[in-house]
Parts: C-alpha cells; sequence; structure tokens
C-alpha cells in the first residue's frame, strides 16, 4: 500500500458513507433518470494495460462473461418500468471477446436504444466484422465505437499498452472508418500537455486515418483525468456543489448504472457506475428498481475523475 492511501486512510478519508473525515456531511447523487445502462462484459481483455482501472488483462475474470439472457432481463426491465433509457453501453474488459456480445448488442439495437461499445479496436473486434458491418447496416445511425487511443503518438500510447498495440489499433480504426462506422476516441490527459494540444495532436492523426471524429468536441474524443487511488485529493461535502458550481445531476452516478457479473455469483449486480465495479459499497442491488437509490460520494474517484475532473463515460 503507497504512503500516500495509508496517510489517507490514517485520516479517516472515505471511511463513512455519510460523514467526511472533517465531520462534515458528505454529498450524495440521487438518480434523476436512468438514461444510460452500461453492461459489463467480463474483465478479461487481450491487453494487459498500464492504467487500466479495472485491472483488465488475459487472465482477469474477476468479472466473468455475462450472457445475453442475463443483459435481456435488464433490457426487459428498462421496458416493462418504462425506464426512458436512451443509451446502452457496453464495456470491459474487451466486450468483443464476450462469445455472446454481437447478440446483446443486436437485441438492445432492435429495441430502439442507441449502443456505445468502448473496445480497442483490435483483433478481437475484427474477429466479428462481418456480425459488425451487418449491425452498421441495419442500425448504423444508432451504434458507436468508443476506441481508446491513449495518446495521438504512438510511443505514448505503446507506454500504456504495450509494445505492438499501436500498430493493430490503427487497422482497426482505419477499417471502421472506411466502413463508415461512427467512431468517437477516448485518450487520457496525463501526458503534461494542456487540453488545447491534445486536441491538435488528435485531430491531425484523425486526418491521417480518414476519420470524421471531431478533435474538439469534448464527446467525440474523450480525454479522460487520471485515476491515481493513492494520490491526495479532497472528499466532496453537500457544501462543495455551491462552492465549486458543480450541478450533481452532471455526474454519472444521476444518470447511469452498470451491470456486472461478478466470478462464483449466481446472477448479475448492478452498481453505482462504470469506474468503481469492486467496491461492495457501491452495488446496489440486482435489478435496476433496487439501484434507484442515492449514491454517496465515498471514494476517491468521485471526486477526482467525477466532480474535480469532469469525467463521464456516457455519451447522453
Amino acid at each position: 500500500m503507497a504512503a500516500a492511501e495509508t496517510t489517507a486512510i490514517a485520516a479517516g478519508k472515505f471511511s463513512d458513507p455519510a460523514i467526511t473525515a472533517k465531520g462534515e456531511r458528505r454529498a450524495g447523487v440521487a438518480l434523476a433518470r436512468l438514461d444510460t445502462l452500461w453492461i459489463n462484459t467480463g474483465t478479461l481483455c487481450n491487453l494487459t494495460c498500464a492504467g487500466c482501472y479495472i485491472e483488465s488483462s488475459p487472465k482477469n475474470d474477476r468479472l466473468v462473461y455475462i450472457s445475453a439472457a442475463e443483459v435481456a432481463a435488464y433490457l426487459d426491465e428498462i421496458a416493462s418500468d418504462d425506464l426512458g433509457t436512451q443509451e446502452i453501453g457496453f464495456t470491459g474488459g474487451e466486450p468483443f471477446m464476450n462469445p455472446d456480445f454481437l447478440v446483446m448488442v443486436t437485441d438492445a439495437l432492435e429495441r430502439g436504444h442507441r449502443v456505445l461499445i468502448l473496445t480497442n479496436a483490435m483483433r478481437p473486434m475484427m474477429k466479428c466484422a462481418d456480425g459488425l458491418l451487418d449491425l452498421q447496416r441495419r442500425y448504423g445511425e444508432r451504434l458507436t465505437l468508443r476506441v481508446s487511443v491513449d495518446h495521438y503518438a504512438k510511443t505514448r500510447h505503446q507506454l500504456e499498452r504495450g509494445a505492438r498495440s499501436w500498430d493493430p489499433m490503427i487497422r482497426g480504426v482505419r477499417w471502421l472508418a472506411e466502413h463508415g462506422f461512427t467512431v468517437h476516441v477516448a485518450g487520457r490527459t496525463r501526458w503534461a500537455e494542456d487540453e488545447a494540444s491534445l486536441r491538435r495532436g488528435f485531430a491531425g492523426l484523425f486526418g491521417e486515418l480518414g476519420l470524421k471524429t471531431d478533435a474538439d468536441d469534448p464527446m467525440e474524443l474523450v480525454l479522460f483525468p487520471e485515476m491515481d487511488e493513492t494520490v491526495e485529493v479532497p472528499e466532496i461535502t453537500e457544501a462543495c456543489w455551491g462552492i465549486l458550481h458543480v450541478d450533481p445531476g452532471a455526474m454519472m452516478c444521476a444518470s447511469s448504472r452498470m451491470v456486472v457479473k461478478r466470478k462464483g455469483a449466481d446472477r448479475p449486480a448492478v452498481v453505482a457506475c462504470t469506474l468503481l465495479p469492486y467496491d461492495p459499497q457501491f452495488e446496489l442491488g440486482h435489478t435496476l428498481a433496487q439501484a434507484a437509490g442515492e449514491v454517496k460520494l465515498n471514494h476517491p474517484h468521485c471526486a477526482k475523475f467525477c466532480v474535480l475532473g469532469g469525467g463521464s463515460c456516457s455519451k447522453v
């Protein structure tokens, strides 16, 4: 355990869901609407990336493959309870490694949802090329793939994702562009470059690849803040909303939830957001109805990524 993390725990930070270490009322976020339902397809991935918040790898199966039938049950609940959910997001791991993946994507699209797929655009995606092309022809206006490109320079991207991770990704992105897919990109801000420089660099890469992605649009090029749990970060109190001029309704947990299937569990569970799949305090139940309550911001990610960093994984 790092020294910074030990200090934070010793000071009592992020230990009480209701009260901060200073004795102030901790901020919470109510679910105003379920705009986005995330499905974690499993934590297995073809890569082991240095900064992966969910620790995906070819060996990590803490979150096992969810089945198409299990996903369908949540889509049924959305319909029966008239939740008005606009978007179904799929994340992993690498979603295209789940053998049921195209079945569950097709199901979501057939029901009229928009679908956002987070992928590294490498070999697992290309093995599904025929099925993807079919979905593009039938539902292309409601299908978006967000490709992880940590930096616009090959050397820095590979610093995070490993040697030989760049060229296969580039081939996958070119293929998506050539076939008219809507492609968004997720980059990172860890490079000591200002945002304007990062966006200019990505714009140049997009031009080379024939992508129509707008590097100046924060939804089409998402630049994620870092999520290092060992770095000191303030706790968010109820007073912080006014002090920081931040709307609690803009937080991810005000409009989204994520479904996960834990190894050894007999059924999936719903957690507060995409960033906290393992922490038991953020497991909210097995159904969307059970997961509709308030979420207390009792984790460093809540402060650094969402409130202070302005990060969000959803399109809506």
